[in-house]
This record gives C-alpha cells, structure tokens and sequence, in this order.
C-alpha cells in the first residue's frame, strides 16, 4: 500500500492501530474465508440532532484497507465511500432525516489515500455523521443506536465484496 522513496518514510503506513477500544462489542465481518471486526469509537451527538462516530474494519495487525474488502474480482473504478455511505444510509433507513430534499449523512475517510487516483488503498476507517430524525432517535437508548449504526456499517461492508 505504501511506498516512498529510498530513506524516507512512507506518508500513510500499511497497516493503522485502531483508533482505540471499541465503544461496543465489535462485531465480526466475514470476507470471503476471513474475519474481520468492525469497532466503533465513542459516539457524540450535537444539539440539532447529529450523531458522530468514528468506525473501522481490523485485523490482528491493525486496521485493514478498502482494498481487503473489495470484491475478488478487484476494487471496482467508483470510490469506495460512493458504495459504502448509500449502503449505511439504507440500513438505517427511517432513523436519518431529510434535509433539502437529501438524506443528512455524512462519510469521511480517517485517513485520505496517499493516491487519489486509487481510493481503495487506504485504511477502513471511517468519520460518520447521520442526522437523525428526532421522533424516532428519542425512543432509542444510547446504545441500542450505537449498535444499530454499528450494525449497519459491518453490513454496508460485507456487502462491498459481494458488489
């Protein structure tokens, strides 16, 4: 995944440590023969009803890359997050609100691609926002929404290999 030249570090390193213990029990992925786990960090939610969270795909060496997960006929042309934040939003269909016509959502790698030409090389770590619809939030505890967005990241990206 990385390369730098001859002495120099490379800027983004191969593998990445999680960003820290997940918030939830992690949930396992199934790619293929392999299992991953899916990790979420402490989630914060705003006053104008933003949930924010922090979400990854690991290893027993440290946080996997896109590339890890695509299918195994080869990452296809569009970026990854051009898949995975349409399939989060529809496995929390109901729970996101509308805003201007558009579903509130919001994905970002954690870590950008040292080549933007090749999205998929860079690690499965993600910064998400849903705007939450609030009738629908306010019946969920904490957690259960934490693992229902959870839930639905580890989905979104089992079906990554399967596209």
């Amino acid at each position: 995944m990385a390369t730098a030249p001859r002495g120099y570090p490379a800027a983004v390193p191969d593998r990445l440590p999680p960003p820290g213990p997940s918030f939830l029990r992690e949930q396992e992925v199934r790619i293929g023969d392999r299992v991953l786990r899916a990790g979420m960090a402490r989630p914060s939610s705003l006053p104008n009803d933003w949930y924010l969270c922090v979400l990854w795909i690991a290893d027993e060496a440290g946080v996997v890359a896109f590339t890890d997960v695509a299918p195994a006929a080869g990452p296809p042309a569009d970026p990854p997050l051009a898949r995975l934040g349409p399939a989060i939003t529809g496995e929390l269909s109901g729970l996101i609100r509308e805003e201007g016509g558009r579903l509130a959502v919001r994905v970002g790698p954690v870590v950008a691609p040292e080549d933007p030409t090749r999205p998929w090389r860079t690690p499965l770590a993600v910064r998400a926002a849903f705007g939450l619809e609030p009738m629908r939030s306010a019946t969920m505890r904490p957690n259960e929404l934490a693992a229902a967005v959870l839930t639905a990241f580890r989905r979104a990206v089992e079906r990554l290999h399967h596209r």
